[in-house]
């Protein structure tokens, strides 16, 4: 495999899963953990990522839609399963951006629901389901992430309330605080929250701790978090202070 295709599949892996071990990237490409070491240090070079004991982390904004949506497909489908269980019909659920929060909508066809989201991809999903009220909010569109964002979003989401927020991450620290990559995207996910009664973080095992340099929230605005792997000590215990329920493939911790 030539150095060039290597780099670009190194920096696939890192946006889209998070933190990455010298060991796992040498056994996905299938080339000596000394070939992945120099890589790595070569795209550090060029200011592309940021190796860290063991393996490199890369912390950017856009992740293209498409990339994204063709990872942990199986993880994902999951965690939609038992999010769509906590929805009763005749409920209004807000769905943030994500790959995450699209495989949630494939999970309400047929409901009687109103969804309101940011999510292109959800609003194409949906949009021919004519047993939803489809609400698509306003907002400057970010096209390699296929959402809305900016102060028409946020205004938009200051007049209307919904029952469910399913909120994506692409990371949770250790004391429970809800990161993002880009900023943009920051203002957008607080109004969510301010907007719904019940606030569910949609967190598959790669968001713990993920990546993010943007806080958008504490412990204290979640409810729960629905995720498919045992969460790390030190943040079940910050979530368990601050009395959130994280609800996983067969069980739900208070």
């Amino acid at each position: 495999m030539l150095a060039e295709r290597r780099h670009q599949l190194i920096l696939r892996a890192l946006r889209s899963g998070g933190p990455a071990a010298v060991t796992d990237l040498s056994e996905q490409l299938g080339v000596s953990p000394a070939t992945i070491r120099r890589d790595l240090l070569r795209l550090e070079e060029e200011g592309l990522l940021t190796r860290v004991h063991g393996g490199a982390v890369v912390e950017e904004g856009d992740q293209p839609f498409a990339e994204v949506a063709e990872v942990r497909v199986a993880e994902k489908d999951a965690i939609a399963v038992k999010a769509a269980s906590l929805v009763e019909d005749g409920q209004s659920v807000l769905l943030d951006i994500g790959t995450t929060a699209y495989r949630l909508a494939r999970q309400l066809h047929g409901r009687r629901l109103t969804v309101i989201t940011s999510n292109l991809v959800v609003f194409e999903e949906l949009v021919d389901d004519e047993g939803i009220e489809l609400v698509l909010l306003g907002g400057m569109v970010r096209r390699e992430y296929r959402s809305l964002v900016g102060f028409l979003t946020e205004d938009n989401l200051r007049q209307l309330h919904a029952d469910w927020l399913f909120l994506g991450t692409s990371g949770v620290r250790p004391g429970g605080q809800v990161m993002d990559t880009t900023v943009v995207e920051v203002p957008v996910k607080r109004a969510m929250i301010k907007s719904a009664d019940r606030v569910a973080l949609l967190a598959d095992r790669a968001k713990f701790p993920g990546t993010g340099m943007a806080k958008v929230c504490g412990p204290g605005d979640l409810d729960m978090v629905v995720t498919n792997a045992p969460v790390d000590p030190a943040t079940q215990s910050s979530l368990q202070e601050a009395g959130v329920q994280v609800i996983t493939a067969g069980k739900v911790q208070s």
